[in-house]
């Protein structure tokens, strides 16, 4: 056999493997199309059933992406997750939810119906991603009732309250949710429950400023989390961390850290609380701007659990007054802990332990403020309960600068949801310390030049404290 023939035979042996492999690769899909399983692109035609077909199909087959396709909106009713699945919203792609009340039956909170249904839900999952430049729309202000001057009004519920929440994980592993715009909750909008090893990276999520419990990102008893880059509007806390007692059997929130996002709110931007009935510890918050936002940086600590070993540094925080509708009176750093007041609301019986009619606070210690600061019409708030309450804080390089840029009236601190009297009436200090101990401040700085001074009371006001060194 001449060597020009040996070559040929050879090359074609290659080429031969090559095809069949290739042929063999393309039968093992990866990516399913929801128009191939029916999705109709419309704003009126309900695509549930395609889309679930589309995913479970995906999640059948191995896992991979199910792909909403370029420039067209898909309404949806509640849609379940699988594992290993990938939904991939492609440029101008957008998931409307359906503005039917009567279809969301899924509790967010299990036997508490109190505090609203799921839209996209996922239980017991691994390796779950939704990705890609697309949008997803809660159709918030649908769920409304009349537009306010300061907010909408939520309509009369008792222990059924429809509103969707847009995404509740619980109790998944390994999650991806990068790129994507999240818009108009019409309540909290990523809620993480119990779940463990997450990333949140790059998302826009912008809620309409006026929609009451339109959280941004709800981490739940959950672990080893990382959030960054990430551009939050929401009415509600923008990002909030916290225990819920419907989900106490998923253990404590720790080991959380929130780099390089921006955020906006109109009530707390940064919240840790309120509802904490385990421990929340080792977080870290850094390099993040807050803007036009009615809290900063808030630890609302209201029931028997614990926050510990958290750091915020690097912060840029800018807070305004806003009606009592939010809670929170323009205090750009809040540490308390308070006993949550006893009430009748929808889900008061969910509040405190099983059997109990009111519940006790737990400890906050070791918190570290380190290169923070803030523009704000009001000052600082520290207090607790007891002196042994709140302990051990650390604020090292804070800057603070008091000027009036609203109208709305000033003079008030605001230690809602607690047992007692919800507002404290005062001057503006830069610091107003009530029940705490052992707290050091190092290289801080409280410019009130902008401020009238009869509306200036001092850089400290201190009571009933002990170890405060400055």
């Amino acid at each position: 056999m001449t060597m020009k023939r040996k070559l040929f035979i050879y090359s074609f042996v290659i080429f031969a493997l090559g095809f069949f492999s290739a042929c063999k690769n393309s039968s093992a899909r990866t990516e399913y199309n929801i128009s191939d399983f029916g999705a109709k692109a419309s704003e009126t035609i309900d695509n549930s059933e395609a889309i679930q077909k589309a995913i479970d199909a995906c999640a059948g087959n191995g896992g991979g992406s199910v792909i909403f396709p370029a420039g067209k909106t898909f309404m949806s009713g509640p849609l379940h997750l699988r594992s290993n699945v990938n939904l991939h919203l492609e440029p101008g792609s957008r998931l409307l939810a359906n503005l039917d009340e009567s279809i969301y039956h899924e509790s967010a909170f299990g036997e508490n119906e109190g505090e609203g249904m799921m839209w996209l839900i996922g239980r017991d999952l691994e390796n779950i991603s939704i990705t890609g430049t697309g949008t997803i729309d809660g159709n918030g202000v649908a769920f409304m009732g009349a537009e306010l001057d300061d907010s909408y009004e939520l309509k009369p519920v008792t222990t059924f309250d429809p509103r969707p929440h847009v995404l509740t994980l619980i109790n998944c592993k390994k999650i991806n949710i990068s790129d994507i715009t999240i818009t108009g909750s019409a309540y909290w909008t990523v809620h993480l429950v119990g779940c463990y090893d997450a990333a949140i990276s790059d998302i826009s999520l912008l809620n309409n400023l006026k929609i009451r419990n339109g959280d941004g990102i709800d981490l739940d008893h959950s672990r080893k989390v990382r959030i960054t880059g990430c551009f939050i509007e929401s009415g509600d806390d923008c990002i909030c961390l916290k225990n819920r007692r419907e989900y106490e059997q998923y253990g404590p929130c720790r080991d959380i850290v929130v780099t390089n996002c921006i955020m906006t709110s109109r009530s707390c931007a940064v919240k840790i609380g309120s509802e904490n009935m385990d421990s929340i510890d080792h977080i870290l918050f850094d390099n993040c701007i807050i803007r036009n936002s009615n809290r900063g940086i808030g630890i609302q600590n209201r029931d028997e659990g614990t926050v510990s070993d958290v750091t915020f540094a690097n912060m840029s925080v800018e807070c305004l007054y806003h009606s009592d509708v939010w809670w929170g009176k323009a205090e750009p750093i809040y540490v308390t802990s308070y006993r949550r007041a006893p009430g009748n609301h929808k889900d008061a019986g969910w509040r405190f332990p099983k059997g109990a009619k009111e519940g006790s606070c737990g400890v906050v210690s070791r918190i570290n403020f380190i290169n923070v600061t803030c523009t704000s019409e009001n000052g600082c708030f520290i207090g607790g309960e007891t002196l042994d309450k709140v302990t051990d804080l650390t604020f090292r390089n804070v800057d603070l600068r008091l000027a009036r840029t609203t109208s709305w009236p000033g003079g008030v601190y605001d230690k809602r949801p607690c047992d007692g009297e919800g507002f404290v009436h005062a001057p503006v200090y830069g610091f107003y310390i009530d029940g705490a101990s052992d707290i050091s401040f190092a290289d801080c700085r409280v410019n009130a030049r902008s401020l009238e001074p009869s509306q200036f009371g001092g850089e400290f006001k201190i009571i009933n404290a002990s170890d405060i060194k400055k």
